[in-house]
């Protein structure tokens, strides 16, 4: 993580209107008023896990609003996910309100009018996620906006600790690392925020969101299997074929096509991670499922562009 500013290097009358131009340059826009302008604290940290954005900030108590105008502004389509490392932050979205305490998470979308209330010694977490990205897992996330996840719980918190982790690591992982604990991250978030959604008697928006995550994770679970279908990916996540493939259907895919494309996306990575450099292309392709080397070599070169022989040749190279 780089340190993008910090108070202690401006002087006292300039820092928070220097501090509020970075914040609102590298997380959001947004309106703010401190506690106490002349002794207002403040340092901002960023970095990236692949296409996932990692701010992290400390802050004096101060007053913040993302208006209509600020959201109208938006150019980049991200959801963000916050995780509160230590003080109150107390954020109101959609007409629902979070107090949050250390450990805590919630999410909230940039694209619609949002207030928060810093504590003194807040020190906050904000992962920068793709929309498409996250609702691929989850589904609309209307309903999941501005909703306390507490550590407290298995999933909130296995989540909340993984979170608590990644700015040690950015920019310190290789490439294939970096992806797969990208996917990581973003599937402990879907689990955490499908847990939000659990009710005795669920709305229909928040039942497919869940279906949709456990046919997900069914597929995930048994990538390695040669004779896994769509009968059993049903059956793993609880619905019958035709349901599961008309969630798929929302998202242009299929059980037999996301199986198909997550197993290629696996080999693309295996193929270009200089840890299974010795490992031959049939070897890799054959972990990972594919048992007729001719049908895997047509449908990766349709996806990448390049027979998995070929991409292995040019990272070698590299």
């Amino acid at each position: 993580m780089e340190r993008l500013f910090s108070t202690a290097q401006v002087h006292p009358r300039d820092r928070f209107d220097y501090w509020h131009s970075v914040a609102c340059k590298n997380l959001i826009a947004h309106d703010a008023m401190p506690e106490c302008r002349p002794s207002f604290e403040a340092e901002l940290h960023a970095g990236a896990l692949a296409d996932l954005g990692l701010v992290l900030f400390e802050t004096s108590p101060m007053r913040v609003s993302h208006t209509r105008d600020h959201c109208a502004r938006m150019q980049n389509d991200e959801v963000f996910v916050c995780r509160l490392t230590s003080g109150q932050l107390v954020l109101e979205q959609a007409g629902r309100e979070v107090d949050m305490k250390a450990g805590d998470m919630t999410l909230l979308d940039p694209l619609l009018p949002y207030e928060g209330k810093f504590s003194g010694g807040v020190k906050l977490l904000v992962l920068k996620a793709p929309r498409r990205s996250m609702e691929a897992r989850v589904g609309r996330i209307t309903d999941m906006l501005t909703r306390t996840m507490k550590p407290a719980e298995a999933e909130h918190g296995l989540a909340s600790a993984f979170l608590a982790m990644l700015p040690d690591y950015a920019g310190q992982l290789g490439t294939a690392a970096i992806e797969t604990v990208k996917n990581q991250t973003l599937d402990l978030v879907a689990i955490s925020l499908a847990k939000t959604q659990e009710r005795p008697r669920p709305y229909l928006s928040s039942a497919k969101a869940s279906a949709l995550l456990n046919v997900r994770a069914a597929i995930e679970a048994r990538l390695t299997d040669p004779g896994l279908d769509a009968e059993t990916v049903a059956a793993a996540a609880g619905v019958s074929v035709r349901y599961a493939n008309a969630l798929l259907a929302q998202e242009g895919t299929s059980i037999v096509r996301l199986i198909q494309s997550r197993r290629l996306a696996c080999c693309h990575r295996a193929l270009q991670d200089p840890l299974q450099a010795h490992r031959n292309v049939s070897e890799v392709a054959s972990a990972w499922g594919f048992s007729d080397m001719t049908h895997f070599g047509r449908r990766f070169k349709t996806a990448y562009g390049l027979l998995p022989s070929e991409l292995r040749r040019l990272s070698k190279q590299n």
